[in-house]
């Protein structure tokens, strides 16, 4: 005998409960990347504030999603407040680094190991948040304009990839849940439609 599916082993229920945090994220990582791009000549408060409130607010993000370990968004919180401490090209570069080495490897081994819906968004997010950390400390000596660069450019693809992600759960929810309300009404018996 076969027990009924409870909402929590269902698709839609879980595009339901991941649509709202994975745009989130996204929003976060697209309107850096816009920061990035948009500012000429930043100094290096810019970058580090920038930097910083971009790491907390993607901690945030990622705490919300409640996809990875608790220890992954404290750690990403911690290299947005070590940006915000330091308030230098170097100390920006080496938060920075650690914050998204430590957020892109949990995010490739989640990628590997789960097999729920986002789990090929995970692994390609977590390629672009590694392939980033490992360039930041390349273009220390470069400045905050570069280091600015580097980072919004991966915040960039990753907001893409993430608001596509988002956009496409939330369409799945909307049509579970649409489908399911149109079964269990009285419409769904095909006399109704005559």
């Amino acid at each position: 005998m076969t027990l009924p599916a409870t909402p929590a082993q269902t698709p839609s229920a879980s595009a339901a409960g991941l649509w709202k945090p994975v745009l989130i994220r996204a929003a976060v990582a697209l309107v850096f990347g816009a920061v990035t791009i948009f500012w000429a000549s930043p100094s290096v408060q810019v970058l580090a504030w920038a930097v910083g409130l971009y790491l907390l607010a993607t901690a945030g993000a990622v705490w919300r999603s409640n996809a990875l370990p608790v220890a992954v968004p404290l750690v990403v919180a911690l290299g947005g407040i070590g940006a915000l401490v330091t308030q230098s090209d170097a100390g920006v570069a080496l938060s920075a680094m650690l914050a998204l080495l430590v957020l892109g490897l949990l995010e490739v081994v989640h990628g590997l190991r789960r097999r729920d819906v986002l789990a090929r968004d995970w692994l390609i997010s977590g390629v672009i948040t590694v392939g980033t950390a490992v360039m930041l400390p390349f273009f220390t000596s470069l400045g905050a304009h570069a280091l600015l660069g580097v980072a919004g450019g991966g915040a960039i693809i990753s907001g893409v990839l993430w608001i596509l992600s988002g956009l496409t759960l939330r369409h799945d929810a909307k049509t579970a849940s649409t489908g399911t309300a149109q079964a269990a009404g009285p419409s769904a018996s095909p006399e109704a439609v005559n």
